[in-house]
């Protein structure tokens, strides 16, 4: 380390903790660098982050549109994250609590209108349905469960185990 000259008020040599300096038409390039490599790493770190997993894709059943997936803890993340813009989701487990898929759904509008069947995919299901009352029955590993649901403004969702 290169030593700076005394001072009057301190007897004791100040130490620098860079062992040289910069004549002064350099400065602003040392500056620039520093400010580059700082910005560099910054960017490294960016692009190390993990990004976040892809929902399925929306599939059609009548007039409802769905999506249904949540395999794997990205994928299970994220659905769970978009539960929240989608007016019902559908949770499948075991007793367990093991995610259960290939669970066959029907939802039918209650008061009159057409039955809506879907396989999912997945343990999470994502629906997109008008509001009104609805029968979600659903059947898997050789079980059935039915339950009526009002959809409306709020998110709501049915957890069902088998």
């Amino acid at each position: 380390m290169a030593l700076l000259p005394l001072t009057r008020r301190c007897a004791m040599p100040v130490l620098s903790p860079f062992p040289f300096r910069l004549p002064r038409r350099l400065a602003p390039l040392g500056l620039c660098a520093l400010l580059t490599s700082g910005a560099s790493a910054v960017q490294a770190q960016a692009d190390s982050a993990p990004r976040p997993a892809v929902l399925p894709p929306v599939q059609t059943a009548g007039a409802l549109h769905y999506q249904c997936g949540g395999i794997g803890t990205d994928e299970s993340t994220a659905m769970r994250a978009a539960m929240k813009d989608y007016p019902l989701s559908l949770l499948f487990a075991r007793a367990d609590g093991a995610y259960e898929a290939n669970v066959d759904v029907r939802i039918t509008p209650q008061g009159g209108g057409d039955a809506m069947q879907l396989r999912a995919g997945g343990p999470v299901c994502l629906l997109q349905l008008p509001a009104g009352s609805y029968r979600v029955e659903v059947q898997g590993t050789g079980q059935n469960h039915s339950r009526t649901v009002q959809v409306g403004r709020a998110p709501q969702t049915l957890d069902f185990r088998f």
